[in-house]
């Protein structure tokens, strides 16, 4: 054997990570780049610059600029069931785990406002480049299915309800976080709030959560008031009756 073709598997090696290497960072500069300018104005000269690779290279890994931003909307949607799936759950407390879930949604969507910000931008365009991805019902599957486990296991131990569904929660805790991230600025200025302060952010988390452990709870727990005044309440009766 010569030395060229002993080299040969290396060099297809190095080759190959180098490409991958390529591929990658074309794609994260791809979501900073339509992050700050949306699809209609993110340029192929600008990601590429920012990129450190030439325009070709976008075209020769990603075929056009439309493609390389399904794969940008399949990418986050990714890192986020990633990030998801490091969650350890509290199914032995399936309320305690909901609020768990609820409490990573609000969190993700605080430290990653690309990913808010890229589906806004898609959504001006009704949603025509997510239609074309191949990708995103399976992603999404697996999104709904975590919060199936613990909707079964909530179930399981009778404190939800047997007829919430699995997809009408997901609904409910990412529009109830996006909405108010998406729409922080125009929200704040006609509120004439700041909604990003620390305060309000805390104070919208456990809204979500409040809200969404009252659809699916199959009985709400009595405050402690209430409960005080329904005591009180029995008790004059009795005393009246007698």
């Amino acid at each position: 054997m010569s030395p060229t073709a002993a080299r040969k598997p290396g060099a297809t090696g190095i080759r190959a990570k180098q490409a991958q290497d390529t591929r990658a960072k074309i794609l994260k500069a791809a979501i900073k780049v339509f992050a700050k300018q949306g699809y209609a104005s993110g340029r192929v000269e600008s990601i590429s610059k920012a990129a450190r690779s030439h325009d070709r290279m976008i075209y020769y890994y990603f075929g056009s600029k439309e493609q390389l931003f399904v794969e940008v909307l399949e990418t986050i949607y990714t890192q986020f069931n990633e990030a998801e799936s490091k969650l350890d759950l509290d199914l032995a407390n399936p309320v305690h785990g909901l609020e768990q879930m609820v409490e990573f949604v609000w969190q993700y969507y605080l430290d990653h406002p690309e990913f808010v910000t890229l589906l806004s931008s898609e959504n001006l365009h009704q949603g025509k480049h997510a239609k074309k991805s191949l990708k995103l019902k399976e992603i999404s599957g697996y999104a709904i299915s975590v919060v199936q486990k613990l909707l079964d296991a909530g179930q399981a131990q009778q404190v939800f309800r047997a007829d919430v569904k699995a997809r009408d929660v997901y609904l409910m805790i990412a529009s109830l976080g996006y909405f108010y991230n998406a729409n922080q600025y125009t929200l704040g200025a006609f509120l004439g709030e700041p909604l990003m302060e620390k305060a309000a952010l805390e104070h919208w988390c456990e809204v979500i959560k409040d809200t969404v452990l009252r659809a699916v709870r199959s009985s709400l727990p009595v405050p402690p008031d209430a409960a005080a005044l329904t005591v009180a309440v029995n008790e004059a009766s009795q005393n009246s009756e007698a």
